[in-house]
């Protein structure tokens, strides 16, 4: 695939084709067993990110881009062997879609979330393309959000356009092609939200159920 701008002619429209040993706790840390009541019979967060949105992007200023997002983590869900076995922590399900109209020509693409990891209000996930007419089916794009607070509008990124660039990665004719992304990789959100918008559950990430637990080195 080579890269060019999310947007900058009608064949750029290939836009974007070539767009995780403790022992009892100390008495006095110790939650009172009410406590401990209360928050068994509270469910687990996930994380996730929900919305759809229009962005504004320096390089294609005037042009239509919108990207809907539903993805929600479920960990240890895509087993890798051998590596990993019982799959990762940040292992997510969903959908990512996206458009690029410039005039009367749009570019657009399907792809299914496989990875999502968040902090605070901010999430990166990544998607594995399986419908579009600029993108190659299996090629995985990662996504940035950044949902605003009070005064401040949400923000997204992705992995294309100026951006995930690897110098000495080209083709036959020289030009740059773009790399691909790895789970969960995606640029900061270098985007500004003009319309719509974006909800992200942060939780913390969970641990393996197999990794050992690291050994405590002795005096």
């Amino acid at each position: 695939m080579r890269i060019t701008a999310i947007g900058a002619t009608v064949a750029a429209v290939a836009v974007l084709a070539s767009p995780v040993a403790s022992g009892p706790a100390p008495a006095a840390f110790a939650a009172p067993a009410a406590s401990v009541a209360n928050n068994a019979k509270k469910p687990a967060k996930t994380a996730s990110v929900h919305g759809e949105a229009r962005i504004s992007y320096i390089e294609s200023i005037h042009d239509d881009i919108r990207f809907t997002i539903h993805a929600e983590q479920r960990p240890f869900t895509r087993p890798m062997p051998p590596t990993a076995p019982e799959g990762l922590s940040t292992d997510a399900q969903g959908t990512l879609k996206f458009s690029h109209t410039r005039g009367e020509v749009t570019g657009w693409a399907e792809a299914t979330v496989d990875c999502l990891v968040t902090s605070g209000r901010t999430a990166t996930l990544t998607a594995v393309v399986t419908k579009s007419n600029v993108e190659e089916p299996g090629a995985r794009l990662g996504i940035s959000v950044q949902q605003g607070g009070k005064s401040e509008p949400d923000r997204l990124g992705f992995s294309w356009g100026v951006v995930n660039v690897d110098p000495e990665n080209v083709d036959e004719n020289g030009q740059l092609v773009r790399p691909q992304a790895g789970s969960c990789m995606a640029p900061a959100p270098f985007t500004t939200v003009i319309k719509g918008g974006f909800k992200v559950v942060h939780a913390e990430i969970t641990k393996s159920p197999t990794q050992p637990e690291a050994a405590i080195p002795r005096d």
